[in-house]
């Protein structure tokens, strides 16, 4: 089976193209800076060596960007399929829908429960919902199924997830702590049962433009830092995360628009809120270094939120086996693995600097001795996807 899988981020594109069973990739691209007239940035690359770049692009929406992949999947001398009728079906990392929290089939049904929830996902439900209307338009015989980012939490307790609010709200409107980045902490789960037979206890550290961290009990998530939306748990390159919130009404008081204040919330908080340089860690580490104190605030605010979430998920799993560190920060932030395990070692996190520095993929960069083992286990987030749309059985 020819099975593509899309992955739509607030402003990026990523597609990759399997045969499965067997998770054999064809082909991948991604799409960047999406909306933008003249700055957005294109890969299409294959296996074989083959690569596409193209710079400077107008993509003002998502149907552009799908159009310009489909394009090549397409071509005549470096193409992968003859035809659209190839494609069997196409999975989405979905984030939210009310009523349906994991594996599904993209129904009418299912996306009116994604269109319910614009407001609690406005910058990951609009972009998806117009990727899957392009497609529908385009592969019409093509199977759409849904994998949505709060599946591999429904095994969280009941009492990790509710809020200190009336019952009645969680009865009526189901306002509970759902928790997002589903496929790439089930993958680190699946990984790590892959090498080592089970998972034991891990925490899982997705960091990157959006961050969370998730318990992980023999393989089932047992907690983690997203709520209800995506503006909770770490702070974000721009979101806010935890927070106080009396704090609304209070700026209310002060003669602030709640426009204004949600803006700040979720375009001007976080990373870029703090630092006041960038929503880019890269670009806050390199002010940091050049003596920036809000810079090196930001850092140390990022990483202390970091270090809570663990201190608070060890005491909840009852100990520690692995520590997984994935996503883009995750994943090439050493500066930031170095600050989270310096302050982990009375757990029994040993960290090898070295190692941290020079790794391979899927690497151990614990020492010998650390009663934790320390991974960098890059995101693929896509391939999780992949395997749940290709093993989904319509009813």
């Amino acid at each position: 089976m020819k099975l593509l899988v899309c992955n739509a981020g607030s402003t990026s594109l990523k597609f990759k193209l399997f045969v499965m069973p067997g998770d054999e990739v064809l082909a991948e691209g991604k799409v960047e800076r999406v909306g933008s007239q003249d700055s957005a940035i294109f890969h299409f690359k294959k296996p074989d060596g083959f690569k596409i770049f193209r710079e400077n692009l107008s993509i003002p929406t998502y149907t552009e960007g799908i159009q310009m992949f489909l394009d090549c999947l397409l071509h005549k001398e470096y193409g992968v399929l003859s035809n659209l009728q190839e494609l069997e079906r196409v999975g989405f990392k979905t984030v939210l829908s009310k009523d349906h929290y994991g594996i599904h089939e993209l129904t009418p049904e299912v996306l009116k429960g994604m269109e319910e929830y614009l407001v609690v996902a406005p910058a990951h439900n609009i972009p998806y919902l117009e990727a899957i209307r392009q497609f529908q338009k385009l592969t019409p015989d093509a199977m759409l199924v849904g994998a949505f980012e709060t599946a591999f939490h429904t095994t969280i307790p009941l009492e990790r997830k509710l809020y200190g609010i009336p019952y009645e709200w969680y009865e009526k409107y189901g306002i509970e702590r759902l928790g997002y980045h589903g496929a790439s902490h089930s993958y680190v789960a699946e990984t790590l049962a892959e090498l080592y037979g089970a998972t034991k206890k891990a925490i899982s550290c997705h960091l990157g433009g959006s961050g969370s961290l998730c318990a992980i009990d023999n393989g089932k998530s047992v907690d983690t830092s997203f709520g209800l939306s995506l503006q909770a748990g770490l702070i974000q390159s721009s979101r806010n995360g935890d927070m106080d919130p009396f704090i609304i009404p209070f700026l209310l008081e002060k003669g602030m628009k709640l426009e204004e204040i949600m803006e700040g919330l979720t375009k001007k908080g976080g990373l870029l809120g703090l630092s006041g340089v960038s929503n880019d860690l890269r670009d806050i580490e390199k002010a940091a270094d050049g003596g920036s104190e809000r810079a090196k605030l930001a850092i140390d605010v990022f990483c202390n939120g970091i270090i809570r979430y663990i201190g608070s998920y060890y005491a909840e799993l009852g100990g520690l086996d692995h520590l997984v560190f994935t996503g883009g920060i995750g994943e090439h932030g050493c500066t930031i693995r170095r600050i989270v395990c310096s302050q982990l070692k009375h757990m029994g996190v040993l960290l090898d600097p070295e190692k941290n520095l020079d790794y391979s993929e899927n690497a151990v960069i614990s020492l010998p001795e650390s009663p934790v083992t320390i991974h960098v286990i890059p995101a693929n987030e896509e391939l999780g996807v992949a395997r749940k749309t290709f093993g989904y059985v319509r009813n």
